[in-house]
């Protein structure tokens, strides 16, 4: 390893915007068991299968149904 590196003529990362953002997400604990699970089938993690599977919601414009049940 050098002593000294020269940066002058470095480029600032052309993928900067593409970087991902470290969050904290409470998950029902049957979710995580099933991308676990779905982990061991696929080889990925099970972080990389939840990310895919948000950015394919994102890419689909899907959206949440949400049905709040009436009390009698």
């Amino acid at each position: 390893m050098k002593d000294e590196y020269d940066f002058t003529q470095s480029v600032q990362n052309p993928y900067i915007d593409k970087l991902k953002q470290q969050v904290t997400i409470q998950i029902d604990q049957g979710i995580v068991e099933y991308f676990e699970d779905l982990a061991k089938e696929t080889g990925l993690s099970s972080q990389s299968l939840i990310n895919l599977y948000l950015r394919d919601c994102v890419k689909s414009q899907r959206k949440v149904s949400i049905e709040w049940l009436s009390r009698a």
